[in-house]
Parts: structure tokens; sequence; C-alpha cells
């Protein structure tokens, strides 16, 4: 629930960052921004959309999308909603119906989803300067963490899940264990910011970055996912001419001309938050107008009543599907244009290169 502001109010969040030629207009923005604050809940949780389930990671996505437009508060209530309900583990459970937390649809714990805390920490502490957020919510950071390196393998990747019964994933997926890359250089900022050095944090970010650059084999195979042709640059383990090459060579399996990227190929269905995701690696290479194209290709996707986007579609049957708005979507898409639009917090956390990078890839050794 929103509360309205008086004219002039300087809490009056600001739009400027989130304007976007042929994305988002200051209402279309504003609408947006409207229609994720009406779907979170009283206690801060923020589920796809209600009556449908909360899973952590979209649910830090569409908090760090409020911060983007100074909806603080909302944001901050997010993140103590994680905080309330963290296992003992350090953990969340993958899926919680409508974020109830007294109803788990899936009682597994999936390390990206648990890693993602540290990024949605410290873009909220970039974006308001707030210590005692951090202090408040360094300990559920830490927890986090050491949750998922219990799961990190002899070569570096990380297990993908670890099941209720206690039961450890071994295998790793690409597109986790990236986003777990930049949830742990994330930690390391805040951690830094805290001046409370963690060496061995420093040592697996480390070892996960050279496994994504060096060692494919180690990771299940998923490449027909845009996800697995991405991730690697937008969780910053490849950077530079690496992270341009390895854009180049998926272009044109994933990108639909006019309509977005496909999420599986060879499937005629493009969505919403890929597309987004991947204009945010654009930008992050250096690669703006490209980025910019992209967004301007999935506003097909925009629901003009309520400001969110549909989460895909079938252009070989002309039809949106499924017939679901998630905030998910929405919040990937306007961190996307935050970036664009020069937001500087959203330009440190996805940028890269203020994150610490942890100990030298090249050092690891190739076992």
């Amino acid at each position: 629930m929103t509360t309205s502001r008086p004219a002039g109010d300087p809490r009056t969040p600001s739009f400027e960052h989130l304007v976007l030629t042929g994305v988002l207009t200051p209402g279309q923005a504003a609408q947006t921004v409207a229609g994720i604050l009406a779907v979170q809940r009283e206690d801060g949780a923020i589920p796809w959309f209600r009556g449908h389930h909360l899973d952590p990671w979209d649910h830090v996505e569409a908090a760090m999308a409020l911060d983007t437009a100074g909806e603080h508060e909302a944001a901050e209530r997010a993140y103590l909603w994680l905080a309330r309900h963290q296992l003992d583990d350090g953990s969340w459970y993958a899926a919680y119906a409508d974020g109830d937390p007294d109803d788990v649809t899936d009682r597994g714990r999936e390390t990206n989803f648990v890693a993602y805390i540290a990024v949605g920490v410290w873009h909220h502490y970039l974006a308001t300067g707030d210590d005692t957020f951090l202090d408040r919510m360094w300990p559920a950071v830490c927890a986090a963490v050491e949750f998922v390196l219990r799961l990190q393998q002899p070569g570096g990747q990380i297990g993908w899940r670890r099941d209720d019964d206690g039961t450890p994933a071994t295998d790793a997926l690409l597109t986790g264990s990236s986003s777990v890359h930049h949830a742990l250089r994330c930690a390391l900022a805040i951690a830094e910011q805290r001046e409370e050095p963690q060496p061995d944090w420093e040592l697996a970010v480390g070892a996960l970055r050279h496994a994504i650059r060096r060692h494919p084999e180690r990771f299940l195979d998923k490449d027909r996912y845009s996800m697995d042709w991405y991730y690697p640059v937008l969780g910053g383990a490849l950077t530079g001419a690496e992270a341009r090459e390895r854009i180049d060579e998926g272009w044109e399996r994933f990108v639909v001309p006019g309509l977005g990227v496909r999420c599986v190929v060879p499937n005629p269905w493009v969505t919403g938050g890929e597309s987004a995701e991947l204009a945010l690696a654009l930008w992050a290479t250096g690669e703006s107008d490209r980025a910019l194209e992209v967004l301007q290709s999935i506003q097909h996707l925009r629901d003009a009543e309520s400001g969110l986007y549909w989460t895909g579609y079938v252009f070989d049957d002309d039809a949106i599907w499924p017939r679901e708005l998630t905030t998910w979507t929405a919040g990937s898409l306007l961190l996307a244009v935050a970036a664009l639009g020069g937001h500087e917090p959203t330009c440190a956390v996805f940028g890269g290169e203020q994150l610490p990078k942890g100990m030298d890839p090249d050092c690891c050794p190739d076992a």
C-alpha cells in the first residue's frame, strides 16, 4: 500500500533516471513502481503476483527496483521480511505461497536464491547510506553466505540446492553460480564497509570466477537457456573483450529482433525478464545502444492498465503466455532502465568496477 506525499516533499520519489526514450515516460515509470507496491504485502513480502508464490531471489529483485524509485521504506520492509524469516542454517525456502512464511510450497533451499540478499542489501545501502540498516542486515548476509559456501565444490562451482532433508546437490548451474559470484562480491563490499575482512569469502569468489571463466565442464549443460549465455557477464565473471565476445557469439541464437530474447532455443517464446537482464548485461559491457534497443523491443509486454509486464510472448501463436504480470519482470526492467539512466547505486552494483574482486581467478589451481 502506498501513501500520498505532498507536493515538494523531499521524500517524493524522483523518476528522472527511470525515463528512457521508447521505454518509459515519467508517468509510466511511476505506474510501474505503483504496480509493484500494490502487490507487496503489509509484512513486506513481494510475491510474483498476489495469489502466486514468493521466491527470495525475485523478492529481492523487486525490492531493488523500489529503491531505484526512492521507495526506500517499502524496500527496507522487503529486506526485513527476509531477516525475520531466515532459517537457522542461513537459508530461505525456495517458494512461499503468496509470501506467507507459514505456507511453504518448495522446501528446498537454492543457493543463488539465498545469496542474492547481499546484492539487495548493498544496493539499498548505497541508495540510502543507512548504517543502521546495514548493521541490522549484516548477520543475515553473513549467515546466507556461509550457507552458500558450504555447497561450494572443490572446483569452485556452487552446488545449486540443498533438499529439505539436508541432502546437498553437488551439481552446479552456470546461471546460478554466476549470480552467486555477483552476490559474493556485494557481500565483500558490505564487509569492507563494516571493516570486517572475510578472507575465506575472497578465496571462494576467486575460485568460483575461475570455474565460470575456465571450466564450463564443471556445470550442467544448459546452454539452450539464454540465462546461461549472458549470466556470466551479468554476474561480473566475464568482463571486457571476453564479455563482448560471449554476447556476440550467442546473439543470433537468442535475440529475436523487435520482440526480445528467447528464454530457451528453439522455442518461439520471448520473455521480459531475460530481455531486461540482457539489456543490463549489455550496459555493463558498454553496449548502451544495444541495451536500449532490447528494452524498446519488449514494450509489447507492457500492460497499460497496471504498468506491469507480462512474463512472455509466444510469437508463433501471437499469444501472451503465461497470463501473469510479474513483479520481478517489472523489477528487472526498472533496474536496466536505472542503469542506463545513471542511477548511481544501480550502476555501482551492476557495473562491477567498484565491487571487490576477491582473489585473482588466474591464481586458482586447475584442479
